[in-house]
């Protein structure tokens, strides 16, 4: 969907306005955005299809709904049968008319066999990448200097660009990132920041990642947001954490509203005690569902086979 919201924005600057015009005429940019990528392909294909994001949940009706006018073909795979995407999302009703859209146009098959693959390749294997327990930072140090061995370069900080923001990093050398779960998920990075590293670095540290609850569940969905970026680029990963992958994700804690939580709410006229409060985006259930496929994922990438794959891509 980054792509689809950076052609949004880029068919809005093209809007030419009359000068003279003291009301704005209102302006669909989904139908010329589905043109565009209409005339590149006319086969769509995602891997684990899912919605989590309000923005993306309000134009998907609009922009399927034009894509299969235009014959466009999609094939999904998703963890979620249609019926359960965006579940308990905010301002769902708006959304469930997507849902007929895949069901008229889509044939469902259900392909749940009860194994988790990724699992099953990580289990047995040497997970020296994800390091929990007290005292890992020797053990990541060490990893550390291995790599940089490797590397043509000093230990030195480095500023990525980030759509026109700096962002410096610390410590880095050559392609590899030696950072901190605060540096990475506590400020407010994106997607398309996290693919802007993916494509800066082989290889990324990612040192004392916390138990993961409600107090921190932006950074949560930032963490499961940077592992899938980092996974689908195939970027190899060293961890240090608080618990092992399968323990990280603590859906207990303090569920009281924040400020930035009743100033979301007020942008959405949602009122407390009213159903819309109730919305995981509170509540931590698709962060939670959502962590069973970054397990997985962490699992995987702790493998040699995945640590190898990167040759293929670089």
């Amino acid at each position: 969907m980054l792509d689809v919201h950076a052609k949004i924005h880029q068919v809005k600057k093209t809007i030419k306005r009359d000068a003279s015009e003291t009301k704005l005429k209102p302006f669909d940019p989904i139908p010329p955005v589905a043109q565009m990528i209409t005339e590149k392909t006319w086969l769509l294909c995602f891997d684990e299809f899912q919605v989590t994001d309000v923005a993306d949940a309000m134009i998907l009706k609009r922009l399927f709904t034009q894509l299969f006018t235009n014959g466009v073909v999609v094939v999904a795979t998703s963890n979620r049968s249609p019926d359960n995407l965006y579940k308990n999302g905010l301002q769902r009703s708006n959304f469930i008319p997507f849902i007929q859209v895949l069901k008229d146009h889509c044939a469902i098959e259900s392909l749940e066999s009860g194994i988790d693959y990724r699992l099953k390749l990580g289990s047995g294997k040497d997970t020296k990448y994800f390091i929990s327990g007290q005292d890992p930072e020797d053990a990541v140090d060490t990893i550390f200097k291995y790599l940089c061995s490797m590397e043509n370069d000093t230990v030195r900080p480095k500023t990525l660009s980030f759509k026109g923001r700096n962002v410096t990093f610390k410590k880095t050398c050559g392609q590899i990132i030696d950072s901190s779960f605060e540096e990475l998920c506590d400020r407010p990075l994106g997607a398309s920041d996290y693919l802007e590293i993916s494509q800066a670095f082989h290889t990324v540290i990612i040192r004392d990642v916390p138990l993961l609850n409600l107090r921190l569940k932006s950074q949560a969905r930032r963490f499961i947001t940077l592992i899938d970026t980092l996974y689908d680029n195939k970027i190899r990963v060293v961890i240090s954490a608080a618990a092992a992958p399968n323990k990280l994700f603590v859906p207990e804690g303090d569920s009281e509203y924040t400020d930035e939580k009743r100033m979301l709410m007020d942008d959405l006229a949602i009122s407390h005690g009213s159903d819309n409060h109730k919305s995981n985006i509170f509540t931590g259930e698709e962060e939670l569902f959502a962590f069973d496929r970054t397990v997985s994922r962490l699992c995987e990438m702790q493998t040699k086979e995945y640590w190898e794959q990167w040759e293929q891509y670089k």
